[in-house]
């Protein structure tokens, strides 16, 4: 396993270089990049083919820069000074456990007076480039795929704050033991809860220019699926707990042709130091699981790929505005309650039955998708009906 991308560059190179970027967190952003890559491609095409439109607004240029923005410049050069100074003068420290020291308190006080300094003289030259001596108002185009930046930071806040909170809900006990410690961990993450509050947000938000939520979720789908994948790819090659249950069973004989990493794997030097140490290993990251598991993350990166390669392929076939991301939903709930049956999570008793949280919330969504396909189908047949 790869706890951070160092690990990685030391097998594939033989070079050992201390890089304070966390696996996980590389593939997270990786999922943002690629995502985003394709929303801004079907917000593209929607707009070429005439289901969404770019929209016109007005805005003020020239004018000066105003105190709240010199307030936000200071502050925020400060903070960055504050934290890079002391992470280049404690390298080591910053390298062995990056979230740690971003989230202390730490920092080098006169780095941040230098970058609160050097943020607000950049960002007082930047207006005063652009400075009349009378401001004007100008209309101007924003096509919706000019917003896709916007989108992929209100998702990422939202949706981690979203699968953050829905974690601590699935682990309720280790939340209470140490509320602050979950909070700030940047482990810990439920993909549905991102999911459930970053669509939320990003809904309200295209609202806000005339996007309709079915075309901003059509346009998403393939997407979502796509980021789910790569997600994926981090969990298993950091590490992070997201594997699945025991398993001691022999390969079976019709699964000859697969490695059997790929059948039962024990993840040396995972990123969370789960089980036992392993044997003639000096450093942080030297714990094995005593029992192999069900690699269940290469699992999923396969499915996730597979439907995102569907819903790829589907986007042009489909002529029913919505109908893309009901079967996203399907799809998608399908693939976790599935999983979930071989992975290890929390379980619940309801109606006398074990289940996890990511099972209800797959069930759920399997059947809204259905009931969106549903209705939009017969829907569109009665329209059809009425023009003929």
């Amino acid at each position: 396993m790869y706890p951070n991308i160092s690990y990685l560059l030391n097998d594939l190179f033989g070079i050992y270089i201390p890089l304070p970027i966390q696996t996980f967190g590389f593939f997270v952003a990786l999922a943002f990049i690629f995502s985003s890559w394709t929303l801004a491609l079907e917000l593209k095409r929607k707009e070429k083919i005439g289901l969404i439109k770019a929209v016109k607004r007005s805005k003020i240029v020239g004018q000066k820069i105003n105190t709240t923005q010199l307030i936000s410049a200071v502050t925020i050069g400060f903070i960055l000074g504050y934290k890079l100074i002391y992470a280049a003068l404690n390298y080591s420290e910053f390298v062995g456990n990056p979230q740690a020291v971003i989230l202390s308190t730490e920092g080098h006080f006169i780095g941040g007076l230098i970058g609160a300094i050097l943020n607000t003289y950049l960002k007082y030259r930047e207006f005063k480039k652009q400075e009349l001596e009378q401001p004007k108002t100008i209309i101007e185009t924003v096509h919706p795929y000019q917003l896709v930046g916007n989108i992929t930071l209100i998702a990422a806040v939202v949706g981690i704050l979203g699968a953050k909170i829905f974690h601590n809900l699935e682990n309720i006990d280790d939340f209470m033991t140490d509320p602050v410690g979950q909070l700030l961990s940047f482990s810990g993450l439920t993909f549905y809860g991102g999911l459930i509050c970053g669509a939320l947000a990003v809904i309200f938000y295209a609202k806000k220019y005339g996007i309709n939520y079915k075309i901003i979720s059509d346009a998403a789908a393939p997407g979502l699926m796509l980021a789910y994948g790569i997600g994926r790819m981090g969990c298993h090659f950091s590490g992070d707990g997201d594997w699945g249950i025991t398993n001691l069973a022999p390969k079976p004989e019709w699964l000859s042709f697969i490695p059997d990493w790929a059948w039962a794997y024990k993840y040396p030097n995972n990123v969370i130091n789960a089980g036992v140490p392993i044997e003639g290993c000096i450093g942080q990251y030297c714990n094995e699981l005593l029992y192999p598991v069900f690699p269940t993350p290469i699992y999923e990166i396969i499915m996730a790929l597979g439907l995102f390669a569907l819903l790829w392929y589907l986007r042009k076939k489909i002529n029913i505005t919505g109908m893309l991301f009901g079967i996203y939903m399907i799809v998608n709930g399908l693939e976790r309650f599935f999983i979930e049956k071989i992975r290890v999570n929390t379980k619940y008793i309801l109606f006398g039955q074990e289940i996890t949280q990511a099972e209800i919330i797959s069930l759920t969504m399997i059947i809204t998708g259905l009931a969106i396909v549903y209705r939009l189908y017969t829907k569109y047949k009665k329209n059809e009906q009425l023009l003929h």
